[in-house]
């Protein structure tokens, strides 16, 4: 990498961190951001670059036109929080209650202003363009990336990368991995109608919670029992709802969960199978229900030649010893619309230690100098591939 660029983008690590708390500071949630995306574009245009508002809805694209022709590059950061209210007893914890940055996009945001910085000041020595995603509701399905995708944000481009901070893996490490990496993640909600009644007399009643335990007992046996053992999936049963005071049987129970795949026929099999236990256990119980499976976000799906490329960019960057392949995780990612329609990958930039907490948590926070990381990489990847392709 070019001492110069690396140089430039350490000396905006300060830059960085002021504007990933500011971030954190003012989470807002999908589809709600308001002034995140302002706050990005507004950057953007102070930098001169081309700026698209309001695509695919909340979303913003930046361009980047070089001073001679080529390929175009696409580079994607997400900028939504999550319903979480934030327990760090940091100074730049979030100012609104019950919202808060607890997955990295705040970090993610900052770290692409960076790039796009860098990027902007090398704008004529640029053989081709880079598109800047920055992307909202990337935690809520159907998510963001679908409609900005419908909206135009990938017209022209021919690869695309992206990065996860990641806070339970060490700083300074990067992890890859060709083909899937992130799990197909869909949502099912289950209703159950029995007959409800005295406590006292079972024998006159279709005991919901009865048919809910036993629903959820049985649902389990799918992955272990009817899969083949090597084809992974996860199905899990987060919440079941039923009763109100501790006499009654209940006449009803409500259930949800979520299923996780890497393969879009293992995902089918999973729902037939939901499908034809749950009919007959309620059939023998002389109860009815409904039914409803939504499909989430697909699979990410790294191509090869694109990660192999990565990783040597990664290599160069930080050395060789840092990059390794990680496994497959089980978490969901709407960056998989990007690579169903363009090439790309989707790496890991570790961000934390074995002290950190996970995503998702109400103390999650990651190691700042991890920013410094993904923007070299980043910025090294989209120089060179321009150079080369």
């Amino acid at each position: 990498m070019d001492q110069s660029i690396a140089s430039r983008i350490e000396q905006l690590f300060p830059e960085m961190v002021e504007r990933r708390r500011y971030l954190h500071q003012h989470p807002e949630l999908s589809f709600h951001e308001v002034e995140t995306p302002n706050y990005i574009a507004s950057r953007l245009e102070e930098l001169g670059i081309e700026v698209r508002r309001n695509v695919g809805g909340r979303g913003v694209v930046g361009t980047i036109r070089g001073g001679k022709p080529g390929k175009t590059v696409a580079l994607r950061a997400d900028f939504d929080a999550l319903p979480i209210q934030d327990e760090k007893t940091v100074d730049y914890r979030s100012t609104v209650p019950g919202v808060m940055h607890a997955c990295g996009h705040d970090g993610h945001t900052a770290t692409l202003l960076a790039v796009a910085e860098v990027l902007a000041s090398q704008k004529e020595q640029l053989t081709g363009n880079v598109v800047l995603i920055h992307q909202h509701a990337e935690e809520v399905v159907p998510g963001g990336a679908r409609e900005m995708i419908a909206d135009g944000c990938l017209d022209g481009v021919d690869v695309i990368f992206g990065t996860h901070l990641w806070s339970t893996t060490q700083l300074g490490t990067i992890g890859t991995r060709v083909g899937p990496v992130m799990a197909a993640a869909d949502k099912f909600e289950l209703t159950l109608f029995g007959r409800g009644g005295h406590g006292a007399k079972p024998h006159e009643t279709i005991d919901a919670v009865l048919l809910g335990a036993t629903i959820v007992k049985e649902l389990q046996s799918i992955v272990s029992r009817r899969l083949d053992p090597l084809q992974q999936a996860v199905l899990t049963i987060g919440t079941l709802h039923a009763g109100n005071t501790f006499n009654v049987i209940a006449d009803r129970a409500q259930l949800t969960g979520t299923v996780r795949t890497f393969d879009e026929t293992v995902a089918q099999k999973i729902v037939s199978e939901m499908e034809r236990t749950i009919k007959g256990i309620c059939d023998a119980a002389g109860a009815t229900y409904t039914f409803h499976y939504e499909t989430g976000y697909p699979a990410v799906i790294n191509d090869l030649v694109e990660t192999r490329f990565l990783e040597a960019v990664a290599r160069d960057v930080i050395g060789d010893t840092s990059v390794f392949e990680i496994d497959p995780t089980m978490g969901g990612e709407d960056f998989a619309y990007y690579l169903k329609e363009v090439p790309g990958t989707f790496f890991f930039t570790g961000a934390g230690d074995a002290s950190h907490y996970p995503h998702h948590h109400p103390r999650f926070d990651f190691e700042e100098p991890a920013m410094v990381d993904a923007a070299k990489i980043l910025v090294e990847a989209t120089l060179r591939y321009l150079a080369i392709r």
